[in-house]
């Protein structure tokens, strides 16, 4: 009896060890966090229009996020020969050789079918219809055209404006309405900053794998002014969304007003420090910092873009 216990506690124990590391391969291969804050976008647009939580809003909020998935496996896919060269991407499931490319390919089929028939059954052929054009924009426009310019993020961008706009047409809205479009321009202007400080702060190993960088093209007292011209347009453009929408409160646009002038005093005062210190290490931890404050902004944003539609009043 009690090698047959120690035979069963060793069976789970590996049986566990099995589950956990398939799901860190899965999750890195998939990009389940990056994946995870691109279905949140497709809530808050439900929410702007539908003003309610529901289980249709959860449905087409994790066939978004399964797509997402899809469109980051087929990128792992396609440049799997390119992260191989960098320190910050080369131990990735794909190049690292935790899981083949005909496995994560087939994981992707299924994943797509599953993502296409939740968002179809669950909402309709507006937002199925989006849902696949941020995956073919995502992997058939933007990628190949990252290998050619640095600016390719530009257009690239139109991702981030996308899962808004299907959680919206989800609920019934128009993808016209003036709300939704502003909302998806705050999306979309997110993006560039948010790309831009990733390229600049892993130039390097960029141009080891050979892809164009921004430092090619700017000087650095360019980059930073035009980082900070980039965030300011992001704090900016928060102000449209209570502009164009209904049911917003004035304490909505006040708090909107106060965190975007936050980020532009910081981004400023980080500005500064950028081209006072000279030293590699301390840049990359200011455009760090950047990276992470702009976030948290577009994260504080959504949350209150929610609370307001949900439980606030206009005043």
């Amino acid at each position: 009896m009690a090698g047959l216990s120690y035979g069963l506690t060793n069976m789970k124990i590996s049986v566990i060890t099995s589950l956990k590391n398939t799901w860190e391969v899965f999750s890195e291969l998939a990009k389940v966090r990056i994946t995870a804050f691109v279905a949140m976008s497709t809530s808050v647009g439900y929410i702007l229009h539908a003003e309610t939580i529901s289980w249709q809003m959860l449905i087409v909020t994790f066939g978004v996020f399964l797509m997402a998935c899809v469109s980051s496996i087929i990128n792992e896919i396609q440049e799997r020969e390119k992260d191989k060269l960098m320190d910050r991407t080369k131990g990735r499931p794909i190049p690292s050789g935790r899981i083949s490319v005909q496995t994560a390919s087939m994981i992707a089929l299924l994943l797509m079918t599953a993502a296409g028939l939740i968002i179809n059954f669950s909402a309709n052929y507006t937002a199925l219809a989006l849902s696949f054009l941020a995956l073919i924009w995502y992997n058939v426009v933007y990628t190949p055209l990252k290998r050619i310019n640095a600016l390719a993020i530009i257009p690239g961008s139109l991702i981030g404006s996308i899962p808004p706009a299907i959680g919206y047409t989800a609920a019934g809205g128009n993808l016209f309405d003036l709300q939704i479009l502003s909302l998806a321009l705050f999306f979309f202007i997110w993006q560039i900053p948010h790309f831009w400080l990733l390229l600049l702060l892993y130039s390097k190993d960029y141009e080891k794998a050979g892809f164009p960088v921004l430092t090619t093209n700017f000087s650095e007292s360019q980059l930073g002014r035009i980082t900070f011209v980039w965030i300011v347009a992001l704090a900016v453009s928060s102000l449209f969304i209570p502009f164009y929408s209904v049911n917003f409160s004035f304490y909505t646009f006040m708090a909107f007003l106060l965190l975007g002038g936050w980020l532009i005093f910081d981004t400023k005062c980080m500005l500064k420090s950028y081209f006072y210190n000279q030293g590699a290490g301390i840049k990359k931890v200011l455009f760090k910092e950047a990276f992470i404050k702009i976030n948290l902004f577009v994260l504080v944003v959504s949350v209150i873009i929610s609370i307001s539609k949900l439980f606030l009043t206009e005043i």
